[in-house]
This record gives C-alpha cells, sequence and structure tokens, in this order.
C-alpha cells in the first residue's frame, strides 16, 4: 500500500524548485558549528541518543522506492525518548502517524486499526512501502552522526564554509544544503536534508525548525 500523494518523479524537482524564506545563519555562528562534538553536545547530541533533545520541525518531503515516489508535508516532535512523525498529502487527504517511544512504535492511518512493531523503520517499510530511517534520523536531520556503537562509524564531509555537506553511516548517504539558525542554540540547521540508500531516498525541504 502506497500513500503520501502517489505520483510520477518530476515532483522531486518541483519539492526542490521550492523556496525558503528561513533567515541567513549568523557569521559568528559558523565556528562552533564545524566541530563535530561541539555541535553534538550543543543540540543535545552527545551521546549520540537520537531521540533525547526536545526539538521539531515541519517542511515538504518526497520519498522514493525506485519504482513508487510519493510527497506531502511533514512535521517531526519529540523530546524524552519519545518521537512522533506525521506524514500527509493534502491534495489526496491521506495521512499516517508514527510514535515511537521506549515501549515500541504505532503506526496509524495505514488500515482501521493501529499496527506495533519493535522497529520503527521496518514497522513502515513493510506498512507503506517506503524506507525511511527513523533510528538515526533524529541526528541525521540536524547533522550530527547517530551512536557509532548502534550504527557504525560515520564519514562526515564539509564544504568550505566548515559546515556539514555530506554524512554517510549504516549504509544511509545524507546530503545537506542551505542552513538557518536552530531557534534554541543559534547553530546553523540544514534547510534541505536528502538521505538515500540503494533505491530509496527521503528528501526534505524545511520550512520552520522549533525548540519543543
Amino acid at each position: 500500500m502506497r500513500q503520501l500523494g502517489r505520483a510520477p518523479l518530476p515532483w522531486l524537482a518541483m519539492l526542490l524548485a521550492g523556496c525558503s524564506s528561513l533567515p541567513a545563519v549568523a557569521p559568528d555562528a559558523l565556528p562552533a558549528a564545524s566541530n563535530p562534538a561541539a555541535r553534538a553536545a550543543t543540540l543535545g547530541l552527545a551521546q549520540g541518543d537520537c531521540s533525547a533533545p526536545h526539538w521539531g520541525m515541519a517542511g515538504r518531503v518526497a520519498l522514493s522506492n525506485g519504482r513508487d515516489g510519493g510527497s506531502g508535508r511533514i512535521t517531526w516532535s519529540q523530546g524524552g525518548g519519545a518521537l512522533h512523525l506525521e506524514m500527509s498529502a493534502p491534495l489526496t487527504r491521506q495521512s499516517w502517524r508514527l510514535d515511537v517511544d521506549v515501549e515500541g512504535a504505532v503506526l496509524r492511518g495505514m488500515g482501521p486499526d493501529a499496527q506495533r512493531g519493535d522497529d520503527a523503520a521496518r514497522l513502515l517499510r513493510d506498512a507503506t512501502g517506503w524506507d525511511v530511517p527513523v533510528q538515526a534520523m533524529g541526528c541525521w536531520l540536524r547533522a550530527v552522526e547517530a551512536d557509532p556503537a548502534r550504527f557504525g562509524p560515520a564519514q562526515i564531509e564539509r564544504g568550505v564554509d566548515g559546515l556539514p555537506k555530506h554524512l554517510a553511516q549504516a549504509g544511509w548517504s545524507v546530503d545537506y544544503a542551505g542552513w538557518t539558525p536552530d531557534p534554541a542554540s543559534g547553530l546553523p540547521m540544514p534547510v534541505r536534508v536528502t538521505a538515500s540508500r540503494d533505491a530509496n531516498r527521503v528528501r526534505l525541504l524545511v520550512d520552520r525548525w522549533s525548540a519543543e
């Protein structure tokens, strides 16, 4: 079953062509952001626990698995070990919601009953066909590596400005473009994030970062 406005691949270009009115990053925030350990510590990710800090984001998402594609709106909020992910396609009125905490994952909107599982990414993939690295994405979205003990070592490539340009970990490749200040820390946060593994791709255009 596929949801989120199944559509041909041209929606990818349309999504990436979208403009953002987010403010520019202050130059004095760049030195701290270029140090991986300092960035992780400032964002509450020093221990690699991607679900620990409180924060949220809202924007647009495009998903592809090599056969099907879909696009829509996304909201991501988390804190204290709990995560809430919601994706919706307003034109088709399709949506699903994923909640993850220490007791496991619950997916709603893919049928009359909620679906449950211990692995959030596998639950989502089995139910929707979309491969989204839920457990690590809370770190990767914020341009920080996930716990190496759990996900393996990460490789981070930086641009001429010292900000992360590319992150590779757990078989996933994550690219960043455009930066805006984090409302809580002032550190630069990515506006465009593309995560891919094999034929699976998740593209995000962030409209708003928030401190939950």
